[in-house]
This record gives C-alpha cells, structure tokens and sequence, in this order.
C-alpha cells in the first residue's frame, strides 16, 4: 500500500466513488469494503471517505500551474492581508479575482 496523502483531485474522487457506493444502496460497511480495494488504501481510510461521502459528491478541483506575475508591492500587500483575513490563500483569492475579471471582461459570468 503507498504510504503517501491523496491529493486534492485523488480525494475527491474516491469521496464520489464513495458516493455513488452509498447512492447505489450500498451499506457503509461494503462501501468501506470496496472502495479500498479500488483505490488501494486502508479500511480505515475508505472509512473516512464513506463518512465524507455521506453529504454528497464533491468537487473535483482543476489542476493548476503557477503563474507569476509582478504587481505594485501595496497591491501584493493588499491581496495577502484579505487573503488572511478572508481565512483563504493568495492563490485562491488571486484566481478567483482573474476569473471574475476575465468574465466581465468578455462577458461570460465566472465559473463557480
């Protein structure tokens, strides 16, 4: 067994298989059973994705790529301390500020 974290896309899609486990009349326990077989991880593990399941399917977030851009230091400065007090990443603020703007920009609405 790989004793290595799921990312973030790998997690999501054992929750929704798990999902679809407890969607398809599937008891927990033989959800638990199956999905770790599939996806090669401990019991306990696809326990977790079983109770997170529970709720539904999740998002499978896109991939990313870094992407450096220079801005003025205020406006850098600015970005972190929302991001801080916003409880998010730079990152995450920064995507979600391109994508409203490129929306606007050529009229589509963002991607939520």
């Amino acid at each position: 067994m790989p004793d290595r974290r799921a990312d973030a896309a790998e997690h999501a899609a054992r929750v929704n298989a798990a999902a679809e486990l407890l969607e398809s009349g599937a008891a927990a326990a033989d959800a638990v059973r199956v999905l770790a077989g599939r996806a090669g991880c401990s019991q306990r593990q696809a326990r977790r994705y079983v109770a997170e399941a529970a709720a539904g399917p999740v998002p499978v977030p896109e991939d990313s790529a870094v992407f450096t851009a220079r801005v003025p230091v205020r406006l850098a400065a600015a970005v972190r301390a929302h991001a801080r007090a916003s409880g998010r990443t730079v990152s995450s603020v920064a995507a979600q500020a391109l994508e409203e703007f490129l929306g606007r920009a050529h009229g589509n609405h963002p991607r939520r």
